[in-house]
């Protein structure tokens, strides 16, 4: 079938980032065509304003006759066809940004999110179209859309393209594996040096627990695309049939660390394929790429892929009982010192994503759908366990969802949420979910007695940093010298002193600070100390004097002393891992 809609993809001077676009619409009818550009892309819930990258814009019929078109919304066109049955686009778009879904251009790489540079007709958004790729013949391409010739491809939809990014390069590097009948595609791009057997292992061992959990994988086959980057970096974002995930730096990667983040994040975006790209709010059922898709089930489609992507390394092997834990201190350590976690819900957190979702926003007022959601979605597990006798389990919650929503292509309701967990779970779970999901109840009593339930308890130390720990506020060091706050604890020492974020520390007792605060914070520990801070408007002194309170502890889970059998059967039937 020849595609009525069709897209070229070509460039002349990669060092100057720009990526030339030409989409041909044939099939045209009425005296008008109105074409967008996305304002979003999915798994990220905030709006992109793509068009500020596009340069400059041509419209011509198919013999080459200037269309006159003119622009409706900041990235919505209006072209007038004049009787044409074909139209054609001439556009270029700015590719200098490299991250988890952006588009990107030099002379090694062509690397493209269609969603942010691809324009679809609207009210043919469910046609077929191609994707043609202008590119070196010695290149690759690593992408998730089925191939029709030589780099050229076929999407079902503009939805379908627009969730298909793709590297091209000379440089990439490929393996691939395969469990219960599907091949799972390994690309990397960059400067990396794979240690290929441990990281098919690994790979192999959690896509087994995760096909186990939910029974059956949405696709036919899989891409995992990197980007590995000789700088710091850590992002990922799921896509139809693949996902992109832009690490680094190149020389830690397979170093203890850094290598359980590449586990880490690679584990969520998998589960990613089930939980967001099939099971899907219904609000986002479909994508309406012109404006916010407000839902509130952020709770669901990340913190539940959060709370899972690490609980399925530790339950193949990848994570010891250590690293297991570790992350969960991560998660009680970004839950209890955010404040803001107290003041919105996180369903309202959810909401709030097309608002602040992404920043730090104002002291204290939000929660995080990651955060948040990943704590709220290990107590209900453990919770719908405990009511069950094991018999029940979020995993069966999701795989219920997968059956009734992801492979019907319905979405899925707050409502519908519940009552699957309420089905598992044999009983009413309203005050839990206006308690912990509508509301912002202090969740530390209830993960306390669910943890207990499987042999766990919370140990909480004291933060080690003293100015944390005694005076109540955190800080940045500037290029290893002064000290910034980031972060006061509302009634703390520091707070009644009106230190506030923002104020930088310049010297402790009239000692210059040099990235040593904690040093000799320290060193005068159970004084009273004088900062000097330089604040919005001035230079001022401040006197700190430590009290019995403390702030800003440290959470740790640990097993309990002597763990019942009990414990231990409900701990390995939760984890599949012994309780010792």
């Amino acid at each position: 079938m020849e595609q009525k809609i069709g897209y070229e993809l070509k460039y002349s001077n990669p060092h100057r980032h720009f990526l030339n676009v030409e989409m041909t619409v044939s099939g045209v009818k009425g005296d008008v065509l109105e074409l967008q550009l996305p304002s979003w892309r999915p798994g990220r819930y905030e709006l992109g304003d793509f068009a500020q990258n596009i340069q400059k814009l041509a419209v011509c019929d198919g013999d080459g006759n200037t269309l006159k078109f003119k622009k409706t919304t900041k990235d919505r066109w209006l072209v007038v066809c004049s009787n044409a049955d074909e139209v054609v686009l001439k556009y270029n778009v700015y590719a200098k940004e490299l991250g988890g879904g952006s588009t990107y251009l030099d002379v090694d790489q062509l690397y493209v999110n269609p969603i942010n540079c691809c324009m679809y007709v609207v009210g043919r958004e469910w046609e077929e179209c191609s994707l043609q790729l202008d590119i070196p013949d010695e290149w690759r391409v690593a992408i998730g859309l089925p191939i029709i010739g030589k780099n050229k491809f076929v999407a079902k939809s503009f939805d379908h393209l627009a969730d298909s990014p793709f590297i091209a390069s000379g440089m990439l590097q490929h393996n691939s594996y395969e469990v219960a009948g599907v091949k799972f595609n390994l690309w990397f791009q960059g400067e990396f040096k794979p240690e290929w057997d441990r990281i098919i292992q690994a790979f192999t061992a959690f896509t087994e627990v995760q096909l186990d959990t939910m029974k059956s994988f949405p696709f036919d086959e899989y891409h995992f695309l990197f980007q590995i980057c000789t700088y710091p970096i850590y992002h990922g974002v799921e896509h139809h049939n693949s996902t992109i995930i832009v690490l680094g730096p190149s020389y830690d990667i397979m170093k203890e660390t850094k290598y359980y983040d590449f586990l880490g994040v690679s584990s969520h975006e998998l589960f990613h394929a089930w939980n967001v790209k099939a099971i899907r709010p219904v609000e986002m059922q479909p994508y309406d790429f012109t404006k916010e898709n407000y839902t509130n089930l952020g709770y669901v489609a990340e913190g539940v892929t959060t709370y899972y992507g690490d609980l399925f390394l530790y339950r193949a092997k990848c994570y010891s009982r250590f690293e297991y834990f570790k992350e969960l201190h991560q998660l009680f350590q970004r839950h209890f010192h955010n404040y803001g976690a107290l003041n919105l819900s996180v369903a309202e957190s959810s909401f709030d994503t097309w608002l602040d979702g992404y920043k730090m926003g104002i002291p204290h007022r939000k929660g995080s759908i990651y955060t948040e959601g990943a704590l709220v979605a290990l107590m209900l597990d453990l919770s719908i366990r405990k009511d069950t006798s094991n018999n029940g389990s979020l995993d069966e919650v999701m795989r219920l969802l997968y059956e009734r929503f992801g492979k019907t292509g319905k979405g899925y309701s707050e409502s519908d949420y519940q009552q699957t967990v309420e089905e598992v779970a044999g009983k009413n779970y309203q005050s839990f979910f206006d308690d912990y999901y509508y509301g912002t109840k202090d969740i530390e009593t209830y993960l306390k007695g669910v943890l207990n339930y499987v042999g766990l308890e919370i140990k909480n130390v004291r933060s080690r940093l003293y100015f944390e720990n005694r005076f109540g506020f955190k800080v940045e060091y500037i290029k290893e010298r002064s000290a910034r706050v980031i972060e006061v604890a509302p009634n703390s020492i520091a707070d009644n002193a009106k230190i506030k974020r923002g104020d930088e520390i310049l010297s402790i007792n009239g000692i210059r600070i040099l990235g040593n605060l904690k040093e000799w914070c320290k060193y005068f520990q159970e004084e009273t100390i004088t900062l000097t801070i330089n604040s919005e408007d001035d230079t001022h002194k401040i006197q700190l004097t430590p009290s019995d309170e403390r702030y800003y502890r440290s959470r740790w889970p640990q097993s309990v002393l002597n763990p019942s059998e009990e414990q231990k059967n409900n701990f390995e039937n939760w984890t599949g891992q012994k309780l010792s």
